[in-house]
């Protein structure tokens, strides 16, 4: 109804999908003249759009107040460094002067970047969804000058746009009241989107309905490929690390055989740098080939957990590699002196011509190609497809795997360690030369959310690898955080730059740092870190909850500036934060055996049952929680001089349904109180306070695990 009212009432033309292409950029601040109000700003998003005609302004109070003042219609205009049609839309319309002199006549003009305020995306992802269908970005709305929005689409065109704001501004004069009827009942609906209720039954979660649940997911896998059955395919390692823990449980050979076929796929394909290692944002095909360029850090630090545990599994050496080459890439390219991490690499690069241009700092020609590499470029174009299966557009190639280095030996009449040091020898020739070629723009903004999950990236490669750097920049970026982004009355900035911590912190941000700092103090057994988490958590409880639901809001309560607070709760690229603080209050339920955590996570997840039964692939960091109930979920609890030593033989295996807890000297955690012997050390397995009799051989504790 609400589409239809929209289409009819503001007759806006054909709305488009966006490409979420890289158009990032690291500009300078100098001010000139002709600077909009962007100039102060330190996103690189939004310093592009620094020297637009329009009028920008930027998400805050003063620029709310002054559409109030004028009583102008806002323009809200969203978007990323890694947006493609963002940047087709400035140029043809924010840099044009007509277009730019109809927003600043009529409206008040904001632009923000997403990834600084998601809570302002969410708000009106919401309402263009309402009206649209879908939603994408650029993500365009017009509203009221009270904030509560009127219209909204993706990208336009310079015509769809003209006309839009010359519709819109006549209609406000000439009509305002059928506007803020309007307004009055999309607003309404955006309040009311993704709603949750209370579920007052006792669910029952049991290995019944979690089959059914998978049963039903199974029938949208691409068995074959990998991944979904849809282009384009995006990695989902939410989906997949919940799909591996899954059949390892249940024993499903073929859902786990999916599983590493995903993991081969992706590692095989052009969505991998295969010079430099770290996977791109996502293919635009069904088989990996083509990425869309731009490398962002949420992706590579979630797929550097997965492939660890994955090889934890298996011990298949080559997610070992995409591991040592995927963390590789990360120090190389997004790491700051402070420990901190970077957002994003662009899509886009300069050509030898000096035009920006979609992966042009990672492709190749045959020419090249044969240039550099002489005699060897037979054996390297069958090994990466340098033929029409490689085959990109404008005669570039993109080196893409269709067999893996055993397969390609059956066919190839030289030894495993030959090919291995051609590989290695092919690497360092492409890489010096593509390292003089210009390389792609580096948003270059922190944000706490993302590097928290990079922080569990390096300590899910440490418990895996035991590589001491992989502990030594996890403890220096967690450091970091605890620095910089933990303000003086325990709560969490968003946004790093320049120096500064900026942006009061989502609920995302103390999501995946309570999450984080739990899992640094499983490898360490370091109990400030989790004592940290547990203030954060309290923090988030006081600040952040609906006591109805008991589910937490996006915003704090000290947000007022929004239409409305929403609640995150679906499990995208990146997991809800509802589902990781779900989680979190389960392990610190038993940590301090505190039965408010472990009540409250449990309501939460008896509230999602409905929607996990109905759509479980869109909730699989949920469903991690829910074999937290369905299955023996076991308390290790590791006490004695030698416990890290015993700690480091237990991660030799793949343990998901465990919690780690451990002192070298006494303890008054409550999981590990009166557990401490002088000169021995124990292993205590137990499920629900149910304990099993305390071992010192980790091969007993092992098989006590795995009965």
């Amino acid at each position: 109804m609400l589409k239809k009212v929209a289409f009819t009432m503001f007759l806006s033309g054909v709305i488009l999908c966006c490409s979420q292409k890289t158009n990032s950029v690291t500009a300078t601040k100098e001010i000139k003249d002709d600077a909009n109000d962007l100039i102060k700003e330190t996103s690189p998003y939004l310093l592009q759009h620094a020297y637009n005609p329009v009028d920008w302004k930027a998400w805050n109070d003063e620029s709310l107040k002054l559409a109030k003042d004028q009583n102008k219609l806002i323009v809200i205009s969203v978007g990323y460094s890694a947006c493609h049609w963002c940047h087709v839309m400035e140029e043809e319309s924010f840099e044009n002067d007509s277009v730019a002199q109809l927003m600043n006549d009529n409206f008040i003009s904001i632009k923000v970047d997403r990834e600084e305020r998601p809570d302002v995306d969410q708000v009106y992802m919401s309402a263009v969804q309402l009206m649209t269908g879908s939603g994408g970005w650029p993500l365009n709305c017009i509203t009221l000058p009270d904030g509560r929005p009127v219209f909204g689409g993706t990208y336009f065109t310079k015509t769809q746009w003209t006309k839009i704001l010359e519709d819109m501004s006549l209609l406000y004069r000439n009509d305002p009241d059928k506007v803020i009827a309007y307004a009055e009942q999309l607003t309404e609906g955006v309040r009311n989107s993704n709603l949750i209720t209370v579920n007052k039954e006792n669910v029952q979660f049991n290995s019944l309905a979690m089959e059914r649940m998978v049963k039903l997911w199974k029938s949208s896998l691409d068995f074959q490929n990998g991944g979904q059955q849809k282009a384009p395919k995006f990695p989902m390692p939410s989906n997949l690390n919940f799909l591996l823990r899954q059949s390892f449980q249940y024993d499903n050979e073929k859902l786990q055989e999916f599983v590493m076929t995903t993991l081969d796929k992706m590692a095989h394909g052009g969505i991998y740098d295969q010079l430099g290692g770290g996977f791109s944002r996502y293919s635009v095909d069904g088989r990996w080939h083509v990425p869309h360029f731009e490398k962002m850090l949420y992706d590579n630090a979630q797929l550097v957990s997965l492939y660890s545990k994955a090889y934890q599994l298996t011990k298949n050496e080559q997610y070992k590699t995409i591991v040592t080459e995927t963390l590789d890439f990360v120090e190389r390219e997004l790491t700051q002196e402070e420990g901190a991490f970077y957002s994003s690499l662009d899509a886009d690069s300069k050509t030898k011509e000096g035009e920006l241009e979609e992966g042009a700092f990672y492709v190749w020609t045959k020419e090249e190609l044969q240039s550099i590499l002489g005699a060897d470029f037979d054996m390297f174009k069958s090994y990466y497809n340098v033929n029409a299966t490689g085959k990109w557009e404008k005669n570039n190639y993109i080196l893409y795997k269709t067999k893996s280095n055993s397969e390609f030996l059956k066919t190839s009449n030289i030894s495993e360690e030959l090919l291995n040091k051609k590989i290695r020898d092919w690497k360092t020739k492409l890489l010096k030369v593509r390292s003089v070629r210009e390389r792609p723009r580096t948003d270059d903004k922190v944000l706490t959310s993302w590097n928290a999950l990079m922080l569990t990236a390096y300590i899910d490669a440490y418990r895996v690898f035991k590589n001491p750097t992989y502990l030594k920049r996890a403890l220096k970026n967690a450091t970091f955080i605890k620095d910089n982004q933990i303000d003086s009355d325990g709560s969490l900035f968003h946004n790093y730059k320049d120096g500064k911590s900026t942006i009061v912190g989502f609920s995302e941000d103390y999501a995946h740092t309570i999450s984080a700092f739990i899992d640094l103090y499983q490898v360490t057994l370091d109990e400030s870190w989790l004592e940290a988490s547990k203030e954060l958590m309290d923090y988030s409880i006081v600040h952040f909850s609906d006591e109805t639901t008991q589910l937490f809001y996006f915003t704090s309560d000290a947000e007022a500036s929004l239409i409305t607070r929403k609640t995150e709760v679906i499990d995208n690229v990146i997991p809800s934060s509802n589902s990781v603080l779900a989680k979190s209050l389960f392990k610190l339920g038993h940590y301090y055996s505190n039965n408010n955590y472990a009540d409250r996570a449990k309501q939460m997840l008896n509230n999602m049952n409905d929607q996990l039964e109905r759509s479980p692939s869109a909730y699989s960091n949920w469903l991690a929680l829910y074999l937290n109930y369905a299955n023996p979920y076991y308390e290790v609890a590791i006490s004695g001089t030698n416990a890290l030593d015993k700690l480091n033989e237990i991660h030799r295996y793949y343990l998901p349904n465990i919690l780690i807890a451990g002192a070298t000297i006494d303890s008054k955690l409550p999981i590990m109180e009166s557990r401490f012997i002088e000169y021995d050390t124990y292993i205590y397995v137990c499920v629900d306070g149910a304990c099993k009799l305390p071992v010192e051989n980790t091969k007993e504790a092992i098989e006590q695990l795995l009965k």
